[in-house]
């Protein structure tokens, strides 16, 4: 034991002053430590006096972290004081050992930092999980009461601020996290994405010099209201995106162009057979059950056997048997359900038509597509259209054409970072379509524009978009950066940007995730600012 005492004084109480160790006491499964404070004055809490006129002394018995593999028992003897200030409501006061005890407090310091790192870090479950293997088992409810018992940090006043959209309940529920861009330090957490509440977040911070955000429009309306000498800055990332999906429509626009117009061959033409087959395709269940039936009664009269024989052999009435010998073919028999009705479809079977040849062959897109013309129904009649009618016809010769969205990535791309491969194949797109030549210069030359922080070029550059007739939805990109302008050439001058406010919404994504969704916004509000 006398081995072991000096070691345990020097991990236990070495950072601490006025704190005498009596006894150490060392069994197989505890430590026992024995110490008293040695301070000659206690200040008050309640007045601030201080005080060297003892009144009494107790033991506390502070839990603290296990050392060796073995549980720590602390007797500490505190002493209570009297108050020397008639003043003051407090006659006596417990003494408190800085860095070892705190009013009220069960546990050591350094067992409370060491839950409250657990707790920041894992949260609940996970972290009462986790201290259990330390050998300091609490309940998920205690680490989550020490989380949110902590103050907010400290922290100056900002002069880059970073703001950008959260999701709490995708789809539903969004808050706001206001970042330091300098300090890459997360400032605060807002409980929605209302421009009141960004506005009031900002104006407690007067500070602020420059914000950072992208062009929604309650951001841009909450930081004029609440930094109104701030500069705004609209993020690249995000207009860079918008361009991109921008270029995607109007290269699905002109899908045509994307393939190639084979040459076909002169065929001599061939006379029409006259129409003697039946409307319904080869296979059809109802079709092919019909000529069946139609064949075998016209064998079985054929060899001698009379209608009600046939009728009898087969199972079918005698009229069925008479209607289908009167019939020289099968064909006349397709009346009634068989005949062709007019639907709402018939109107946009051409178009069906036509894209399947172009290489589309998924119904729901065809479906999405006439939905957007006017197609009143569901996808269940595009979904049978294209099974029995369009399943069979064979796909246009050639190689399959490649996507819009993977033109669009194309034109994105930096010609040198570019394969070659795709160089050609874009070459080959470009040269079909004059509006695809077109919207890559329009894209070429933002993206240099971007690159090279040129802001000063694009109310030319809006200029030139606008004025095309055949690119609408890049038109309609040009005209909603005039809506946001400054921040737009404030975005492509200035080298700030959200970038490290995208990367902490990231990761309050993942404490969610980590969370189960069981936590409410004070505890996720605690996490991301002091962990």
């Amino acid at each position: 034991m006398n081995e072991v005492r000096p070691q345990l004084e020097e991990l236990l109480f070495s950072s601490l002053e006025n704190v005498l160790v009596e006894s150490v006491e060392v069994t197989d499964m505890a430590v026992r430590v024995e110490a008293l404070s040695t301070a000659r004055q206690a200040t008050c809490p309640g007045c601030g006096c201080l005080s060297g006129r003892i009144h009494g002394s107790y033991l506390r018995f502070p839990h603290d972290l296990p050392t060796a593999g073995k549980s720590v028992v602390v007797a500490l003897r505190v002493r209570r004081f009297v108050c020397a200030e008639d003043s003051c409501p407090r006659k006596t006061f417990a003494e408190q050992v800085p860095g070892l005890t705190r009013r009220f407090g069960r546990r050591t310091e350094r067992l409370r930092s060491t839950l409250i790192s657990v707790g920041l870090a894992l949260a609940g479950r996970a972290g009462a999980r986790m201290v259990n293997v330390f050998g300091a088992p609490v309940s998920r409810n205690t680490l989550l009461r020490l989380i949110a018992s902590l103050p907010d940090p400290p922290t100056a006043t900002p002069r880059v601020v970073g703001v950008d959209e959260y999701a709490q309940r995708r789809g539903r529920i969004y808050g706001t996290v206001l970042v330091d861009v300098e300090t890459r330090r997360p400032i605060d957490l807002l409980p929605d994405r209302e421009a009141d509440t960004l506005a009031a977040g900002l104006a407690d911070r007067p500070g602020i010099e420059i914000v950072c955000r992208d062009r929604a429009p309650f951001f841009a309306d909450g930081a004029t209201r609440g930094a109104p000498q701030a500069l705004q800055v609209a993020d690249r990332w995000h207009l860079w995106h918008n361009l991109g999906e921008a270029a995607e429509k109007c290269v699905y626009r002109h899908r045509g162009c994307l393939r190639p117009i084979p040459e076909q061959p002169e065929e001599p033409q061939e006379e029409a057979e006259p129409a003697a087959s039946s409307p319904w395709p080869t296979g059809h269940r109802f079709a092919e059950r019909t000529r069946a039936k139609h064949a075998t009664i016209h064998a079985l009269l054929a060899a001698g056997h009379s209608k009600r024989s046939v009728a009898r052999q087969l199972g079918m009435t005698l009229n069925t048997i008479l209607r289908f010998s009167r019939a020289t073919t099968p064909e006349e028999m397709f009346t009634g359900q068989w005949q062709n009705r007019a639907t709402t479809l018939d109107d946009y079977k051409p178009y069906l038509d036509q894209r399947w040849q172009e290489g589309c062959t998924n119904a729901w897109k065809l479906w999405e597509e006439i939905k957007e013309q006017g197609y009143p129904r569901g996808y269940a009649g595009v979904r049978d259209y294209v099974s029995r009618n369009l399943r069979g016809k064979p796909q246009p010769v050639g190689p399959r054409p490649p996507s819009a969205r993977a033109v669009t990535c194309w034109i994105l791309t930096h010609p040198d970072a570019l394969p070659e491969s795709d160089q050609l194949r874009l070459k080959a797109v470009l040269a079909n379509c004059p509006e695809l030549t077109a919207l890559s210069e329009h894209v070429r030359s933002f993206g240099h524009m971007l690159a090279h922080l040129q802001g000063d070029q694009l109310p030319t550059w809006i200029e030139a978009a606008t004025s095309t007739t055949d690119l609408p939805s890049l038109r309609h990109f040009a005209q909603h950066l005039e809506r946001d302008l400054d921040a737009v050439i404030a975005g492509l001058t200035l080298p700030w940007n959200s970038g490290v406010v995208e990367g902490h919404v990231n990761r309050i994504k993942m404490l969610k995730r980590q969370m189960f969704g069981r936590a409410g916004f004070e505890l996720l509000r605690k996490r991301v600012l002091l962990a």
